[in-house]
């Protein structure tokens, strides 16, 4: 008896359940590609790019001044006093350490632009979604990252829809202001 109760329930759930499942809207967004393929991604690229290019400028020619005054250290060695020696090892060792630390600071300085860039986009990206979600009258919206969704219907698919608003959204206030 206790068997065909707990059968009955069973049974009674699973049938809740599909007919409750009908009623669920579920929508995929990959935000890595929202992101990259958005036009301010594209601009926050570009930027990010530029700035890499210009600290990667100042840390090449710190690297040639290095290089130099290690090569004449080399050429020198036999012929300059002691003191003379070890007043351009001093010198090296500066400049490798200040070499170092730009290489840091400039490392640090392009994370921190990379993240202010993305967290700013991902907030509007994440503002955009919502609102989508309640137009759409979707149940939820989850992110198709890597390994996470291993399958979707094409139409639950909403990245190119949420770029499309997104850049809307950026050219209308751009036109406000």
């Amino acid at each position: 008896m206790k068997k065909i109760a707990v059968l009955l329930v069973l049974v009674m759930l699973l049938a809740a359940q599909q007919v409750h499942a009908a009623d669920l809207k579920i929508g995929v967004v990959d935000l890595i590609k929202a992101l990259n393929e958005s036009n301010a991604g594209k601009k926050a690229k570009t930027d990010l790019e530029a700035l890499i290019k210009s600290k990667q400028t100042s840390i090449d020619e710190k690297g040639k001044e290095i290089e130099k005054l290690r090569n004449d250290l080399e050429k020198q060695a036999s012929v300059l006093s002691t003191e003379a020696r070890k007043t351009k090892e001093e010198e090296l060792e500066r400049l490798i350490r200040e070499y170092q630390r730009i290489v840091t600071d400039s490392q640090t300085d392009v994370k921190k632009r990379e993240s202010e860039f993305t967290s700013e986009i991902l907030k509007d990206l994440r503002a955009i979604i919502e609102k989508i979600g309640q137009e759409g009258a979707y149940t939820m919206i989850i992110e198709n990252a890597e390994g996470i969704v291993l399958y979707s219907k094409p139409d639950q698919n909403l990245t190119e829809t949420v770029i499309k608003k997104y850049n809307e959204t950026k050219t209308k206030d751009k036109d406000k202001k």
